[in-house]
């Protein structure tokens, strides 16, 4: 049985979040202030400092990687934790790649006149402080401490234990170049505690924290969703949709889905679930259940389906569960179910899909409008894959995560979904009649 904290350690707890708290939103303050100059000299600075502790950061991460190693973590999550050399350089890349982003703090939009002789529009301006929650690779230290710097935030980190030396490493090195180019150290805080209650006293402190990006598997975003006293930026899960149309590009079609499910099986955004036209079901499936086998991809199909790929040497056929077209698989394998038009493919996204990330592939143009118009996910693409659903793939620099909310940001959130919208006016001294 866990031991339950005592008292006096959640007492400690409390404490220790009100004063990163405090600080968090004092250094908001400043950061809103902060020129591009400043802003951008603060990355820079990281993205030097990281280079010339690389040594340093790899005995810290040494640390984390032997003991999860001798705790028994599976080897894929072993591996995220890993500060290699090119894990090293990506993250002072990621630094210098943010600040040759445009800052978005203080771009005014929408300006127009109105009959009273006011002028009315908008201006971009720093949500102010933000909590994340994340677990296993350290590296999302840096990026998120980088949109953080440049959006003109404060930032609560809170890593998984399992990185805590390594993930404590990075922050010094944020802290420093921040102080360097003038900026508050505290701008950028990494909860420095293992303690699970310090979760919930961040999730739930509205006074100093006015968002949290859950970032990490479902369960966790599920608890956070649930417990959390102040806004969350989030998504859930995956299952993400590629819908072969009636009138497609065959080589085209085997193509992308191909990439979209064995390029990597374990991003949010690799395709869970593959729809075909009966139209196009004779001519495609085998040519992609040739690859899917090739590959040891497990299909898991409705009965018209399975009855075209049963005969394709070495195929991992199985009947599909209604479970199944709602499942996130993360692993080499992918529903499959033949529908009679783009309608029932519609309904079908909508209804079981996670409004994620979902592509038609098409030759005719006004299916994909449809398409792109109906279909209910934070991204919806037209003949490419879904695996493109990325804040860098974007050209956003990087990003945070990806929402699959419809209030403020929706799909990868950069720099943009780090700020809001304030209105502003300018007059010259006109009153209302």
């Amino acid at each position: 049985m866990n031991a339950q904290p005592s008292s006096a350690q959640t007492d400690d707890v409390d404490a220790l979040m009100q004063r990163i708290g405090q600080q968090a939103r004092a250094a908001a303050t400043e950061m809103a202030k902060a020129s591009t100059a400043a802003k951008n000299q603060a990355l820079l600075a990281l993205a030097r400092r990281i280079r010339e502790a690389r040594a340093q950061l790899q005995a810290d991460n040494l640390r984390d990687v032997s003991a999860a190693e001798a705790a028994g973590l599976d080897a894929p999550l072993v591996d995220r934790l890993r500060l290699t050399d090119k894990v090293v350089e990506t993250m002072a890349l990621n630094g210098e790649e943010v600040a040759a982003l445009p800052d978005p703090v203080g771009e005014m939009t929408n300006l127009r006149r109105r009959p009273s002789g006011i002028t009315v529009g908008q201006m971009r301006v720093p949500l102010g402080v933000f909590g994340m929650i994340y677990e296993s690779r350290p590296n999302v230290t840096i990026e998120a401490a980088a949109l953080a710097i440049k959006s003109g935030n404060a930032a609560i980190l809170r890593g998984g234990s399992e990185a805590l030396h390594s993930n404590l490493a990075l922050w010094k090195l944020v802290q420093a170049a921040l102080v360097e180019a003038g900026l508050p150290a505290n701008a950028v805080h990494l909860v420095p505690t293992t303690d699970r209650a310090a979760v919930g006293r961040l999730i739930a402190m509205p006074d100093y924290v006015d968002v949290i990006i859950p970032r990490g598997g479902k369960s966790l975003i599920e608890r956070i969703s649930r417990e959390a006293r102040v806004p969350v930026i989030k998504h859930l899960d995956g299952n993400c949709h590629t819908y072969v149309d009636a009138e497609v590009d065959i080589e085209l079609a085997v193509r992308v889905t191909d990439n979209a499910k064995t390029q990597k099986y374990s991003p949010c955004n690799a395709t869970e679930s593959l729809l075909v036209h009966a139209a196009s079901a004779a001519a495609f499936l085998p040519r992609i259940g040739d690859v899917f086998a090739a590959k040891g991809v497990e299909m898991r199909c409705d009965a018209r389906a399975k009855a075209i790929l049963a005969d394709v040497p070495g195929a991992q056929v199985v009947d599909a569960t209604e479970e199944d077209w709602s499942t996130e698989y993360l692993a080499p394998i992918v529903s499959v179910k033949v529908v009679d038009s783009l309608d029932e493919a519609i309904a079908h996204i909508n209804r079981y899909g996670s409004h994620h990330t979902d592509a038609i592939l098409t030759t005719n143009h006004p299916n994909a409008m449809r398409f792109l118009r109906e279909v209910d996910s934070a991204s919806v693409m037209i003949n490419a894959s879904t695996r493109f659903a990325d804040g860098f793939e974007y050209g956003l620099g990087a990003e945070i995560g990806i929402s699959t909310d419809k209030f403020h940001a929706r799909g990868p959130v950069g720099l943009e979904g780090l700020t809001s919208l304030k209105w502003i006016v300018f007059g010259q001294g006109e009153g209302r009649g």
